[in-house]
């Protein structure tokens, strides 16, 4: 099935998604991390996979929370079917991921703090909702406060 044949995502289940990567997030915040959470699931709602970023914890720039939640949920033959759901506006990585695995939809907890690249992956078809979420706003917005060097270290401002 197509993305144009698919029935777009209902707002409240994407908001009950997003929990599950907020819950992703403060985890990660807990344990002297960035704050950003990330969780794959199907259309249906049904949770695959999560994780938190872990370069801070882990020494390791690429364990993104998105690429913890893909490696979380295993290997899959419906990447099509599935949504990736993040806190934050997945970065050019993260949304390499997405196309390179053709995984239908993505959910944006907020895109304030950094616009990553949700804005391609759209334009190559894959359904993005922007949630632009208070909550997730404020999580990262205070770290990036507290800890500058840390974020500006990943992000290269």
């Amino acid at each position: 099935m197509s993305a144009s044949e698919r029935t777009p995502i209902d707002r409240a289940l994407a908001n009950e998604m997003l929990a599950a990567a907020i819950a992703e997030a403060r985890a990660g915040r807990t344990t002297g991390g960035i704050p950003i959470g990330a969780a794959l699931f199907t259309r249906e709602g049904t949770l695959l996979g999560r994780g938190h970023n872990r370069r801070v914890q882990d020494d390791d720039p690429s364990t993104h929370a998105e690429t913890a939640a893909f490696k979380d949920a295993g290997r899959r033959r419906d990447y099509p079917d599935c949504i990736m759901v993040s806190t934050l506006s997945p970065c050019w990585y993260c949304c390499g991921l997405i196309r390179q695995f053709g995984i239908g939809a993505v959910i944006v907890g907020e895109a304030r703090n950094f616009v990553g690249a949700h804005e391609w992956v759209a334009d190559l078809g894959v359904e993005v909702i922007e949630l632009d979420d208070p909550e997730c706003i404020e999580l990262l917005g205070a770290f990036i406060a507290e800890h500058p060097e840390v974020w500006h270290e990943d992000i290269g401002l």
